[in-house]
């Protein structure tokens, strides 16, 4: 016992007679309730959610009521995010909600397909829960006189990169045989073998592909680099450029002409995979559990998620006053905002310097308590909060303009989803306008910081998103909850 640490946790679930032969447990919902409910300062929150039904994908939403007028939706912890608000209204005092959700809930595709029309469900059930109708979260503040733009924010996380696909890349192609995605399948296939990180006997062991696979990468890697020098050879991905990197896109030089590498420039949301609440630099909550009547009720999925309260503590500020802050929770907002904000140096590929990677005991974090850890240390702070936004915005305004993506707020309207989108010809997610000048192209990816943008709350708002027929009606929709 003399080695006990700081942290106080606590396993919380949802759980019932299905699942693990219990009474209906949802002490999930209750922590999300209560964490939410006591918080001073502010609450962040990071989301999704990855269950398939048998019926629809349903997988990836965050959905939450603020009542009874919300059905199908049952959970509440909507309406503790306005007791919250309303609680710091009343009491002039400063707090913050902000949210960061995927822009597009489960798999690309076209939103305006009738194969659509289980996605627009799921991200129609998200809108008015969180700011769209008078029963959303933002309705129910405005009914109180409140201004929801003052106290809860919506955001999401945008890349870009540019493919390797030279033309040396493809010359040896065909010079081997071999095309360059079959080589990153069989790297990936040595790194999931048993020889890999997560191999166990016989995992995804197979040695006859496995051997041909690993002498095709070999014949391919060895042809590229015979006459290619290494400092000449374009860069797998460039996508770090948007971190605190040595370079920028500008710089990145590309062994081809410019409209290869122009049709090679791409954009791709960051699909945001987590499931973390942090509230006052004080308390989190980490697990499997979504904002959404699967996660919460405790009788649909089963789910684990850990309360974490570290009792060694930090001074710091809040608000621009001296604050004690817990070390765990501090910390990890610190690294998750300047990861999104660009304040980051990028990750190793082979995080050898990484320590989450280390053997268990071995090293300690250092959580790079630097000038760039200083601008977010106080999540109150208006000039990190102006900072926050700005950034967003540019970067939304960036990659609104080279790939018109969607959703975007200026599209109202199905009429202005076919307008919006790039004419015939033009793969989604690639350069918007193929005739503007590289250079110019790059400039504005300069201008790109991190991976924050703008969550889309006016999108498609003057059309019904979610249309009955046969996979969404009275009888399925609850499993779009």
């Amino acid at each position: 016992m003399d080695k006990l640490g700081n942290v106080t946790t606590q396993l919380v679930r949802s759980s019932a007679d299905w699942s693990h032969g219990i009474l209906t447990e949802h002490s999930i919902q209750n922590a999300y309730q209560e964490v939410i409910r006591n918080a001073k300062h502010y609450v962040y929150i990071e989301n999704h959610i990855n269950k398939t039904t048998q019926l629809l994908d349903t997988n990836y939403t965050t959905v939450t009521a603020t009542g009874d007028k919300q059905k199908p939706i049952i959970n509440t912890i909507g309406a503790a995010i306005v007791d919250a608000i309303t609680t710091a209204h009343s009491e002039n005092r400063k707090f913050r909600v902000i949210v960061l959700i995927p822009l597009v809930p489960g798999f690309a595709g076209d939103l305006r397909e009738k194969g659509a029309n289980g996605t627009r469900a799921i991200m129609d059930y998200q809108y008015k829960s969180m700011f769209r109708g008078e029963h959303s979260i933002c309705g129910i503040l405005k009914k109180k006189g409140i201004d929801p733009v003052q106290y809860i924010s919506f955001f999401s996380l945008r890349s870009y990169d540019r493919l390797n696909r030279t033309e040396r890349i493809m010359e040896k192609e065909e010079r081997t045989g071999v095309k360059y995605e079959d080589v990153q399948h069989a790297q990936a296939h040595e790194v999931m073998s048993e020889e890999g990180v997560t191999g166990g006997q016989g995992y995804g062991k197979n040695d006859s592909v496995q051997y041909h696979m690993k002498k095709d990468r070999e014949a391919f890697e060895e042809e590229l680099e015979g006459d290619t020098p290494h400092d000449e050879r374009t860069k797998d991905s460039i996508a770090q450029d948007a971190l605190e990197s040595r370079k920028k896109p500008l710089e990145e030089g590309f062994q081809g002409d410019e409209e290869l590498e122009k049709e090679n420039i791409i954009t791709e949301q960051c699909y945001i995979h987590a499931k973390v609440l942090i509230a006052d630099d004080k308390i989190a909550i980490i697990g499997s559990s979504n904002l959404n009547d699967r996660s919460q009720l405790g009788y649909h999925d089963s789910e684990l998620s850990i309360v974490v309260e570290d009792q060694n503590t930090i001074d710091t500020k809040m608000d621009g006053e001296d604050f004690q802050a817990s070390y765990f929770a501090a910390h990890l907002r610190r690294q998750l905002w300047r990861e999104h904000l660009g304040l980051l140096p990028p990750q190793d590929l082979d995080c050898s310097n990484d320590p989450n990677v280390a053997l268990p005991g071995e090293g300690e974090y250092d959580f790079q308590e630097d000038e760039q850890s200083k601008i977010v240390e106080d999540p109150l702070d208006d000039k990190l909060w102006d900072t926050w936004n700005r950034q967003a915005y540019d970067n939304t305004a960036i990659f609104r303009e080279l790939f018109h993506c969607v959703p975007d707020n200026s599209v109202k309207t199905f009429e202005d989803y076919d307008k919006f989108l790039p004419k015939e010809g033009i793969k989604a997610g690639h350069l918007f306008n193929p005739e503007m000048p590289l250079k110019d192209v790059k400039e504005k990816l300069d201008g790109i910081k991190g991976h924050l943008v703008r969550f889309p709350t006016e999108f498609l708002i003057n059309e019904e998103m979610a249309e009955r027929g046969l996979d969404f009606n009275e009888i399925t929709e609850s499993i779009y909850t």
